[in-house]
């Protein structure tokens, strides 16, 4: 019996397997070379390629079910060709091609652009936060590891004169030179641990560094001198370099930060992973991830990847009051983009006055113009249906809601496979039937 008897002719591995043919992996093979002939033949990239990408795109990622997926499940089987690779290569071989990976998303782009699914008409920008491979548990306050790492030095400090009390002892016993020698028990966690916690403390003292040439600069053109108590701290602060007290950074990654789900009102240790999806049936046009809590800074790099991407602008551009920005407005609408985005969130009182933390100005006071209209507001009440099913179905269905992967450059090119994977699931259900170029839209670099 061949393994090909095994599924339907429509089923989701075999398209898979044959996008992955088609796919230019120089970039991957060109790495698996060698001229001495030496080691054991390694697992070919084109299949754990397939695996990795049928993975995601049916909600197993994890390195471990999808080896033993290629024992129980027929369509890994079939995309394994009846190999078996172990957990350990397949997540080695994910790490190591990262970047390869992240270029994926671009050519499953494309292939629903051929395909006729991307609608440019309307995009909707948005954002979610996806938790961290950490612990937000993890996350120390400045001033607690400012402490921590005095008693951890004091701790190594203490060890290593035990330690050296320890082979005068041994060697006044056995002679200089002879075993006894070891370092006691615990240092090596102990120096491990000043070691990540120094870590930590020279990321946030960079981090405010940086902030305090921007904040000192600019408190001296606009305020002048301190006028209060307060603001003369802040003043200091900014002009010590050194982080407030509260600041916080994740031991276990520290790129990641504590930040507010928008859905759930929950506090997760993690990223905000941002999508721009056009038309229905949701098509990801753009996507990335950022440290950032808030949206208010993404629309214009968004809108950017857009056109990047696109190779055009879209008719018009929506986000929701989380991407208020009146710069970032102005700086699009000078460039010619369409947008629609709320000043606020809240609404009028009873006396018809905005919120008192509403934005003002004449750019707000423009677009809460254009949302009074009924025909715009309609066109606007279009985004909902365009990006809210896209996080629905990643963390819903596929089960997305948290990274594998640790650090920032790691987490975006996670993303990035989750939504070629995303991107792929809908080409095969609404655009597989298209007979044009999948191998003239892959090989066309």
């Amino acid at each position: 019996m061949s393994l090909h008897d095994w599924l339907p002719e429509s089923h989701l591995a075999r398209f898979i397997a044959e996008v992955v043919t088609e796919l230019d992996l120089s970039g991957i093979l060109a790495q698996y070379g060698r001229k001495d002939g030496r080691g054991k033949a390694a697992y070919h990239p084109e299949m754990l390629v397939r695996l990795l990408i049928y993975g995601y795109a049916t909600g197993v990622r994890s390195s471990r079910k999808i080896e033993k997926a290629t024992y129980e499940a027929v369509a890994f089987r079939y995309l394994a060709g009846d190999e078996h690779p172990d957990h350990d290569v397949i997540a080695e071989f994910r790490q190591r091609h990262l970047k390869e990976f992240s270029k994926l998303f671009l050519k499953s782009l494309q292939l629903c652009q051929k395909a006729g699914l991307v609608q440019i008409g309307q995009i909707a920008i948005d954002g979610t936060k996806v938790a961290a491979n950490a612990s937000r548990h993890e996350s120390k306050r400045y001033e607690r590891l400012s402490e921590k790492e005095k008693a951890l030095a004091d701790e190594v400090e203490r060890l290593l004169k035990e330690a050296a009390a320890k082979d005068a002892e041994e060697d006044a016993t056995w002679g200089k030179g002879k075993r006894g020698d070891e370092m006691p028990e615990g240092l090596k966690t102990a120096e491990q641990q000043l070691a990540k916690i120094r870590a930590a403390k020279q990321e946030l003292e960079r981090e405010a560094k940086e902030k305090a040439e921007g904040t000192a600069r600019e408190k001296a053109e606009q305020n002048g001198t301190p006028k209060n108590e307060a603001q003369k701290k802040r003043w200091q602060r900014a002009q010590s370099e050194v982080p407030a007290g509260k600041t916080q950074k994740n031991l276990t990654d520290p790129d990641s930060g504590l930040m507010v789900d928008g859905s759930t009102k929950a506090i997760v240790q993690g990223y905000n992973a941002q999508v721009a999806a056009a038309g229905v049936p949701q098509i990801i046009v753009a996507q990335d991830v950022t440290q950032e809590a808030n949206d208010r800074q993404q629309l214009v790099p968004m809108a950017q990847q857009v056109e990047q991407n696109l190779g055009c602008r879209p008719g018009l551009t929506t986000a929701d009051a989380g991407y208020w920005s009146g710069a970032a407005i102005v700086e699009l609408q000078a460039k010619h983009w369409d947008v629609l985005v709320p000043p606020n969130k809240g609404k009028r009182d009873e006396n018809g006055a905005l919120p008192a933390n509403a934005p003002k100005g004449a750019v707000a006071d423009q677009m809460r113009e254009r949302l009074a209209n009924e025909a715009e507001r309609k066109r606007y009440q279009r985004r909902n249906a365009m990006v809210e099913p896209v996080f629905g179905m990643i963390k819903e269905v596929l089960g997305y809601r948290r990274f594998l992967l640790r650090g920032l450059q790691k987490v975006r090119g996670e993303w990035s496979l989750i939504c070629a994977a995303f991107n792929l699931r809908k080409y095969f259900v609404y655009g597989r039937k298209v007979e044009s170029g999948l191998a003239q839209i892959v090989t066309n670099e």
